[in-house]
């Protein structure tokens, strides 16, 4: 069923509900009633300004038609954490929209393509289990086992290893960590009784083993394990480069994933010393606003710059690995101080109190056509975008972990 919200209805139960409805004055004008309360957490401001700016959730990311696509999944899960969190109706509803609008009436999934083998497009499966759980509607059940039969069929590597696309043969990427496993352990513990835990955690294993830099600590972006692509090294396979927002999404595959690990699973302390590691790499790199460069290691380099989406994920997941007790409580500080960055450098609020994440890289990759070589000029030169849903679904994430 398609939801369309409107937005004075919104604003109407999310300001009843807060018993926050007042007036701000804004400099050179009289007192108007804000869109946006400026005494809302900001988690709640960036939601509340994303839907001021997209009526339906599905026109997240200047969409002109519906797609089933990874980057609303992020910010329709982060829109799902708040929903528990305050429990306010109309963010339940905008997900659900989401899922209505690209889940057809028997649970197929509108313009998803399995054949293509995309690890991207199982990320938004991930807002399937809640809508299930909460509405009992078995078209969530059928199209979460449509991504599951795609994990079955995901081409790997020799040494097992998902490809991240069809099209990109024998090579991991650090992004596609997060689009898949969770997803994965969620559904595998859920219905499957935990038996391929091992599997999912051999694939953080592939990338800590061929990915990782031991100097540094960081991890390269991707991994070419036939060592053809022109970007990847001839010895070692991996791409030239540290790629902060591909880092923040290994990060956050992590400390997500840890939570489908009971305690006495043999790869838990694997994972959790594996968060702690990359935890302690990114340490050196924090800029002293807080942040973290485009280029992760290279703050110096002409044409560097403090970047929204890699340091908003790395907020959340160190906020969320001190919280669960996977790391030590140092890194909630070293999160703050990350969140601290993000709302005095890189957020702009409105006059009517709506508010915009500024430096937020839009895309970046690894060959294809145009090729994509990971060179540092490649990542400097790649547009950015306000806005851009990778850099506001952690920005809520980390709000929500850090109760600011």
């Amino acid at each position: 069923m398609k939801k369309t919200f409107v937005l004075g209805l919104l604003l109407t139960t999310l300001f009843i509900s807060c018993k926050q409805e007042k007036k701000e004055t804004v400099e050179n004008s009289e007192d108007v009633a804000l869109a946006v309360p400026v005494d809302q957490k900001w988690s709640d401001r960036m939601a509340m300004s994303i839907m001021k700016r997209n009526k339906e959730a599905w026109m997240i990311d200047l969409r002109e038609d519906p797609k089933w696509d990874y980057v609303h999944g992020l910010v329709m899960l982060a829109f799902e954490k708040l929903y528990e969190t305050n429990h306010e109706k109309a963010y339940f509803d905008y997900v659900k929209g989401y899922a209505d609008e690209l889940i057809d009436s028997s649970g197929v999934i509108i313009r998803y393509k399995l054949k293509d083998y995309n690890i991207d497009m199982i990320n938004a499966g991930k807002i399937l289990f809640d809508l299930y759980d909460l509405t009992d509607d078995h078209r969530y059940k059928t199209a979460m086992d449509t991504l599951r039969k795609q994990i079955d069929g995901q081409p790997r590597t020799a040494s097992g290893g998902f490809w991240h696309k069809k099209r990109y043969p024998n090579q991991m990427w650090l992004d596609g960590l997060y689009m898949g496993a969770p997803f994965y352990a969620a559904y595998n513990t859920r219905f499957e009784g935990g038996d391929k835990l091992n599997d999912i955690a051999k694939q953080f294993e592939l990338i800590q083993k061929n990915a990782r830099d031991p100097k540094t600590g960081l991890l390269y972006h991707g991994w070419d394990e036939s060592r053809e692509m022109e970007w990847a090294d001839k010895v070692t396979g991996t791409s030239p480069n540290f790629w902060s927002r591909s880092l923040g999404w290994y990060a956050m595959a992590l400390v997500d994933v840890l939570d489908y690990y009971p305690d006495n699973h043999r790869k838990k302390k694997e994972l959790i010393g594996y968060l702690n590691e990359l935890a302690e790499a990114l340490l050196p790199f924090q800029d002293e606003s807080g942040l973290w460069y485009q280029v992760t290691d290279m703050g110096d380099r002409e044409g560097n710059y403090l970047e929204a989406s890699g340091s908003s994920m790395f907020a959340y997941a160190l906020a969320k690995g001190a919280n669960k007790g996977y790391l030590p409580e140092k890194f909630k500080d070293v999160a703050n101080k990350a969140f601290d960055g993000l709302t005095q450098e890189l957020i702009k609020v409105d006059p009517d109190g709506e508010i915009h994440l500024t430096e937020v890289c839009a895309v970046a990759g690894l060959g294809g056509n145009p090729y994509r070589d990971g060179s540092y000029e490649y990542y400097v030169n790649e547009r950015k975008k306000d806005n851009d849903p990778k850099g506001t679904g952690p920005f809520i994430m980390a709000a929500l972990e850090l109760n600011r």
